[in-house]
């Protein structure tokens, strides 16, 4: 190889970050003043719920590209925290997760409505998912809520089937009866029909459960059908995955 050949391999280093729970607009709002002088170069990609961050850093008079990435990289790290999932352009959003329950031996169950196995399906993508995945339930009905994961008739008459309550029930009930460490559940109206000014199409709730704790947390999505089933599954992971890490914290410093 040349000595050309040699500087060229030498000129620059590259880098990438997954993030997922913020905006892409919002991540070059944060970054703006570490990546305005151009090196590093940053390529900032919206992935429908996640947004992908590529760096690329040339050679300075005594610093190699590696060198000048590196503090960029860490900063990064410092102000983005756990919206960080991943430090490799090709890992997914669901192989995090999923590796975050098979490193813990822990098992999952899930409760969809409005996106009727789509969630199960992201998790399923993940070759040796079978470790920790044991069941699914579709619940589009109400019938299909009360018998399978044990939502409450008074829940689903009072709260109706898009709520956190219902939510909340559909979570603990698919844990319950899977009999997993955690569960997620998912309901909402994905639209293009059936919203109203008290639930507007794109409205949807999402529950988590680990280790008999339950939250669920409510979400206004916006696009077509299969945009707004989309991006419930994209945020039902992003929860799952905080929840999971803050479990785990609290064990680890208890």
């Amino acid at each position: 190889m040349s000595d050309d050949d040699n500087k060229q391999k030498d000129s620059g280093s590259d880098a990438a970050i997954r993030l997922v729970g913020i905006k892409a607009d919002k991540v070059k709002e944060e970054l703006s003043d570490i990546i305005r002088g151009g090196n590093p170069s940053a390529e900032i990609t919206d992935l429908h719920g996640e947004v992908l961050i590529k760096l690329h850093a040339e050679e300075e008079e005594d610093k190699s590209g590696k060198k000048v990435l590196k503090p960029v990289v860490k900063e990064i790290k410092s102000r983005l925290g756990q919206m960080i999932y991943s430090t490799d352009a090709d890992k997914t959003l669901e192989d995090a997760v999923v590796g975050i329950l098979k490193e813990n031996h822990f098992t999952i169950a899930t409760a969809e409505s409005c996106t009727a196995g789509l969630f199960t399906g992201r998790l399923a993508n993940v070759p040796g998912v079978s470790e920790v995945l044991k069941a699914g339930f579709i619940t589009y009905s109400e019938k299909a809520k009360r018998k399978y994961v044990g939502v409450k008739r008074r829940t689903l008459d009072k709260f109706t089937a898009v709520s956190a309550e219902t939510a909340l029930e559909m979570s603990k009930g698919a844990a319950a009866a899977a009999k997993t460490d955690c569960a997620v559940s998912i309901t909402g109206l994905a639209g293009p029909d059936g919203g109203s000014a008290k639930q507007p199409v794109g409205l949807v709730y999402i529950g988590v459960t680990v280790q008999k704790k339950t939250i669920a947390k409510e979400y206004h999505f916006s696009g077509d059908r299969q945009e707004i089933r989309s991006q419930a599954v994209t945020e039902a992971l992003a929860l799952l995955r905080l929840a999971l890490l803050k479990h785990f914290s609290e064990i680890t410093f208890s």
